[in-house]
């Protein structure tokens, strides 16, 4: 009887080793990482900011260039914009969680913004939302991207107090250039 413990000891031990030697497998970003594909490469975008509580109204500018970082998980965007606020640019990191099925958005700029929002896309219109803490008060934010040809799109981002209906902030259209 011992003997047996002995060698299923054993057997156990060099299966272990077996398995521990063997190299993990690597992930493979899925169609869900992919479909942030549409937003590589370089954007112009032009649009307006409604005048109100958050800032002065007027038009802005702004290039973005999106990338890949390497691995194909995350999209990288690195941001230069003019608008009444102020000059400036900006970092910002796309990625898909599986465990959330939820898109991600973490974003920081010059001016000493940081934003984070998930999103969902169905069809041509990716719908990213946020909740800001503003001076005190809770504030959900929606920014919506329709996507009118593989190389431009529109947008809109809206705001609401906690429990209130949201008004538009600012909107705009992007066009993919070379």
């Amino acid at each position: 009887m011992r003997k047996f413990s002995l060698a299923g000891a054993f057997i156990v031990c060099i299966a272990c080793l077996v398995v521990a030697q063997a190299p993990p497998q690597m992930a493979k970003p899925g169609p869900e990482h992919k479909r942030l594909g549409y937003f590589t490469g370089r954007w112009q975008l032009e649009g307006e900011t409604k005048p109100g509580p958050f800032g002065p109204g007027g038009k802005f500018t702004g290039i973005d260039h999106n990338d890949w970082m390497e691995g194909g998980f995350f999209l990288v965007s690195h941001s230069d914009f003019k608008s009444p606020m102020g000059d400036g640019t900006g970092l910002a990191v796309f990625g898909y969680n599986l465990e959330e099925k939820a898109y991600t958005y973490n974003a920081f700029n010059s001016m000493g913004e940081a934003e984070h929002a998930e999103g969902k896309v169905e069809g041509d219109t990716w719908t990213w939302t946020s909740n800001e803490n503003m001076g005190g008060k809770a504030m959900r934010g929606r920014f919506t991207v329709k996507e009118s040809s593989p190389t431009s799109y529109t947008f809109k981002f809206e705001m609401a107090p906690d429990t209130g209906d949201f008004s538009t902030i600012m909107e705009g259209k992007a066009i993919k250039t070379k």
